[in-house]
């Protein structure tokens, strides 16, 4: 079983930052097994294709773009991803779609894909993110623990470790 946690994202572009930003927090703060791969995806596009390969699941950190409350937390799986994946509800999206097509012109889709988001507040240059969608890092980091949990991956909190 492969999984892949993707932050995307801008980190010169304030909120747009959340992705990466929640990639990090994972990373200090759980150990993940060998067989869960944490990318900071930044904006890269198709250089990612290798990684995204043949994965059982793709868990991706993003900023999203729907109209809901600044720092609402949103959940995008199922039926729901081609179509956020057609609208670009993320501002940057570059080269995720492209890549997620690719991957299924090669028939090396990963088996299930989730989309972890929050919305943004501000997209503006700046190397800070609103204090609003700051604060909403460490629930996205939960959820994205509790989604490979729920997947059988085994993560323990690096605190705990230490202990």
């Amino acid at each position: 079983m492969r999984a892949v946690v993707l932050g995307i994202g801008n980190t010169i572009l304030s909120d747009e930052a959340a992705g990466v930003r929640a990639v990090e927090a994972l990373e200090q703060a759980w150990h993940v097994p060998d067989n869960v791969l944490l990318i900071d995806g930044g904006t890269s596009g198709m250089e990612m294709i290798e990684d995204l390969s043949n994965l059982d699941f793709l868990l991706v950190i993003d900023v999203v773009l729907t109209g809901a409350a600044p720092g609402t937390l949103v959940k995008i799986a199922g039926d729901e991803i081609p179509v956020f994946f057609r609208d670009k509800l993320s501002p940057h999206q570059i080269g995720l779609p492209d890549v997620l097509a690719s991957l299924e012109l090669l028939d090396a889709i990963p088996k299930e894909i989730v989309v972890l988001g929050v919305e943004p507040i501000s997209l503006e240059l700046g190397m800070e993110m609103t204090p609003t969608v700051a604060a909403a890092i460490p629930e996205l980091v939960d959820r994205a623990v509790a989604e490979l949990r729920a997947r059988g991956y085994v993560l323990a909190p690096l605190a705990a470790l230490a202990a």
